[in-house]
C-alpha cells in the first residue's frame, strides 16, 4: 500500500452498496484528503450526531431517490462509534464496516496514536515501514518525534540546537500534542543541560514562546554594544517574566532567518535602540524600531516576499491556506494604511495565483472542511460546538460570541491594532488568540450566519435559508441540546452603536452562561461604501476609536465570559460584469452570489456569463442552487466598482476567530 488510505479506500466500490455504515472511533474519516478522495468515488459522508437531524437528512436525501446520486457513507466516530446509536432500518440495509488507527499503525503504541492530528499519518505511514517491531509508549513517542515532527531530542545539546528547534515548530504551526510534548520536555530535563529554560509554557505556547523571545530581544541589542558579562550582572533591569537564559544567540544564521520574518509579519515588535552604534543596515533593522512611515514602507516589501514564497498550492491543507491568509490580511491592511490603493504588476501576479490556487483547492476540498471535528474550529459552524465543551468542564464557565457581521481579514488587523491599546487601557491584559476558520458557501449572511449559531450545516434550516429571522431560536437550540435552560441563553442583534454596557441591560448577564451577540456597523459601512476597501478601513477605524467594541469586550470579560469574536463572511472590491436579466427568476441576488431554485434556471444564467461557478450545493438545503461570480467580478452594470461577499474569493470565504484571554496586568 502507498498510502494508509488505500487500506479504507480499497473496501469502497461504487454503485455496490448504497448505504454504508462505518464505525470510526479514530475520526480517520475527518482527514480531509480522504473525504475528498471518496468524494472522488462518488461517496457522501454523513456523521451521524443526532438522530432527529440524520432522520431529517436521509429521508430528505437518499430514502427514495440519491439526490446527489452519490452512495452514502453514515459515520458514528469517536465516542460515538457504536453500532447501537443507529436506527433499526438502517442497520438492517446498510453495509458495516470497522476502521481505527489500530489495524493500520500495529506496530506503535495505540493510546499514544489516538493523540495525532490525523494530517500527520502520511508521514508516519511511511516510516512505520522502516520499523521491524513492536513499540512500547515511549519508543513511539521518540519514533513520532523524530519522523513525524523532526525533533531528535537526544542531539539537541546547545543553546541554539534549543532555540532552533522551538522556532521551527512554532512558526511552521506545529503543534505538538501535550502528550509528545510532556516525552520531549522529559527527555531535554534528563540531560540536565536545559533546566534554567520554561519549557512548559515555551514549548506548548505559542504566544508565551514569542513572549519569551521579545523580552530579551533588548538584551540583544545591548550585548552589541557592550560585553556580556557586563549585562549578566545587571539582568534585573530588564524585568524578565520568564525564566531561562537572559541572552539568546539571536545573531546565528540558524536563528535570524526566522526572526527577521517574525518582525516582518508582528507576532515581534521593534524595540527603540538605545545605541547609535548598531548597524542598522543588517537584518537587526526589522527589530529596531524607526519613524513609522519608514517601518510601513519597509515592511511591505518583505511581507510582500513572504507571500510569494509561502503560496500555498493545490494540494496544501486548510491550515496551510489560513496561516497564508493572516499573512495577506497583514499585507493588506498596510498597503491600504499607506494609500497603495493601486496595484502594480508584483502583486497583481501574485493576487492571480491566490486566486487560481485557491479556487481548485476550495472546490475540491470543501465538502471535508465541514465534517472535520470541532476541537480546533475549520469551519463557522464549529465554533459553538468548542465552545460548548469549555461551558461543559465547568459550572463557572460562560461564554460569549461576538459576530462582527462582514469583518474580513484584513480589516480584523485595523480593528486589532485599535483594541490592543484600547484593552489595555480598560486595565486588563486581554491577550488576543487569533486564527482564521471558513464561512459557507455562499458567503452570504442567512446561509453563514445561521449556520454560525446553529452549530450546523445549513442544510439543517432548509425553512430560513434565505433570512436571519431564526437566529435566536437556532442559538437557543443549540445550548438547550447542551443542558443549559433558554433562560441560560443570550442573544441580541442590531449592535454597534450607543453605550455598549446599557444596551445589554435587558439581558441577565449575572445567569446567562452563553450569550450571542451581532455587531452590524461593518456590514452597514460596506454595503453604502463607495471608496474601496481603503474606505471601508478608514471607515472602521472611525468606528473603533468611539471604544464601542472595547467597552463591550471588556464589560464581558469583567463579568467572567470567555469571549470569541468572528465574522459571518468576508469581502471583497470587486468589478461589475453584467446583470442578469429578471426574465429568469432567482430567489437571491446578490451582487456576488444568485441563488436559483432548480439546476436549469442557473444553467441558463450561467449560460450567458462564463465568469461565473455553478456551486455545488453541499451541506446546502434541496432546490438551492449557488451561481457564484469568479475572481473579482460582480453582478452589476459592467464597470461598476463595489465592494461586496457572496463569493468564493480567499477574502470573502477565511474570516477572523479571536479567543480574548484574561492576564493579569
Amino acid at each position: 500500500m502507498s498510502e494508509w488510505r488505500d487500506l479504507i479506500l480499497d473496501r469502497f466500490a461504487p454503485d455496490v452498496n448504497a448505504l454504508s455504515i462505518v464505525t470510526d472511533p479514530d475520526m480517520l474519516f475527518s482527514e480531509e484528503k480522504l473525504v475528498s478522495q471518496l468524494k472522488d468515488k462518488s461517496f457522501d459522508i454523513m456523521e451521524f450526531k443526532d438522530s432527529v437531524e440524520f432522520r431529517f437528512f436521509y429521508e430528505s436525501n437518499y430514502r427514495k431517490k440519491k439526490v446527489s446520486g452519490n452512495d452514502l457513507i453514515v459515520v458514528l466516530n469517536g465516542s460515538r462509534a457504536k453500532l447501537d446509536l443507529l436506527p433499526y432500518d438502517l442497520l438492517k440495509t446498510g453495509k458495516m464496516f470497522h476502521f481505527s488507527l489500530f489495524d493500520i499503525f500495529s506496530d506503535l503504541n495505540y493510546p499514544v496514536l489516538q493523540q495525532i492530528d490525523r494530517q500527520h499519518l502520511d508521514i508516519l505511514f511511511n516510516a512505520q515501514k522502516l520499523n521491524q517491531e513492536r513499540m512500547g509508549e515511549n519508543a513511539t513517542k521518540d519514533f513520532i518525534l523524530r519522523h513525524v515532527f523532526k525533533i531528535s531530542a537526544e542531539l539537541i545539546s546547545t543553546d541554539i540546537d534549543l532555540l532552533q528547534m522551538l522556532l521551527r515548530l512554532h512558526y511552521s504551526n506545529l503543534c505538538l500534542p501535550k502528550i509528545l510534548s510532556r516525552r520531549l520536555i522529559d527527555v531535554l530535563n534528563s540531560l540536565g543541560k536545559f533546566q534554567q529554560w520554561p519549557l512548559d509554557e515555551i514549548l506548548v505556547d505559542e504566544q508565551a514562546f514569542y513572549a519569551f523571545l521579545q523580552e530579551r530581544w533588548p538584551i540583544f541589542l545591548d550585548v552589541l554594544k557592550a560585553k556580556p558579562h557586563q549585562i549578566s550582572e545587571n539582568m534585573d533591569q530588564y524585568g524578565l517574566k520568564f525564566s531561562g537564559p537572559g541572552i539568546l544567540p539571536f545573531g546565528h544564521q540558524d536563528i535570524l532567518v526566522y526572526i527577521d520574518n517574525l518582525f516582518v509579519e508582528r507576532k515581534l515588535h521593534p524595540v527603540i535602540a538605545t545605541s547609535t552604534k548598531l548597524n542598522l543596515t543588517s537584518w537587526i533593522k526589522t527589530g529596531v524600531r524607526i519613524p513609522k512611515k519608514e517601518d510601513e514602507e519597509n515592511r511591505l516589501p518583505s511581507l510582500l516576499d513572504i507571500l510569494e514564497k509561502q503560496l500555498p498550492s493545490e494540494q496544501s491543507r486548510h491550515s496551510d491556506w489560513t496561516s497564508f491568509a493572516l499573512k495577506k490580511a497583514e499585507f493588506e491592511a498596510l498597503r491600504l494604511k499607506r494609500n497603495r490603493h493601486v496595484k502594480d504588476a508584483r502583486l497583481n501576479e501574485l493576487e492571480n495565483k491566490i486566486e487560481a490556487n485557491f479556487s481548485i483547492w476550495f472546490e475540491k476540498h470543501f465538502p471535508s472542511l465541514m465534517s472535520l471535528p470541532p476541537t480546533h474550529p475549520v469551519m463557522l459552524h464549529h465554533i459553538p460546538r468548542q465552545m460548548a465543551r469549555y461551558v461543559d468542564a465547568s459550572n463557572n464557565h460562560r461564554v460569549a460570541l461576538i459576530v462582527v457581521d462582514g469583518l474580513s481579514l484584513d480589516q480584523w488587523v485595523t480593528v486589532r491594532e485599535n483594541l490592543e491599546s484600547q484593552l489595555f487601557l480598560h486595565g486588563k491584559n486581554l491577550t488576543p488568540r487569533e486564527t482564521g476558520v471558513f464561512a459557507w458557501i455562499p458567503s452570504l449572511t442567512s446561509v453563514s450566519r445561521q449556520a454560525l449559531f446553529a452549530g450546523k450545516p445549513p442544510l439543517y434550516f432548509p425553512n430560513s435559508i434565505h433570512s436571519t429571522h431564526n437566529e435566536k431560536k437556532l442559538w437557543q437550540q443549540f445550548w438547550e441540546k447542551y443542558g443549559l435552560s433558554r433562560f441560560d441563553v443570550g442573544f441580541k442583534k442590531s449592535l454597534g452603536n450607543g453605550d455598549s454596557v446599557t444596551v445589554l441591560d435587558d439581558l441577565n448577564l449575572e445567569r446567562i452562561k452563553a450569550v450571542g451577540l451581532v455587531i452590524d456597523t461593518v456590514d452597514k459601512i460596506m454595503h453604502g461604501m463607495q471608496l474601496g476597501n481603503a474606505g471601508m478601513h478608514d471607515q472602521i477605524r472611525l468606528w473603533c476609536q468611539t471604544g464601542y467594541l472595547s467597552s463591550l469586550i471588556n464589560h464581558l470579560c469583567e463579568r467572567d465570559f470567555q469571549v470569541w469574536l468572528t465574522s459571518d463572511h468576508g469581502n471583497i472590491e470587486c468589478t461589475g460584469m453584467g446583470n442578469p436579466g429578471e426574465g429568469v427568476i432567482a430567489e437571491t441576488r446578490g451582487e456576488r452570489a444568485r441563488i436559483y431554485p432548480t439546476q436549469e434556471l442557473r444553467s441558463q444564467v450561467a449560460g450567458l456569463y462564463p465568469d461565473t461557478i455553478s456551486w455545488d450545493p453541499v451541506g446546502l438545503p434541496q432546490d438551492y442552487y449557488p451561481l457564484l461570480a469568479k475572481g473579482t467580478h460582480a453582478f452589476l452594470t459592467k464597470g461598476k466598482s463595489t465592494v461586496t461577499h457572496g463569493g468564493a474569493s480567499l477574502e470573502e470565504v477565511i474570516v477572523p476567530l479571536i479567543k480574548f484571554e484574561k492576564k493579569e496586568t
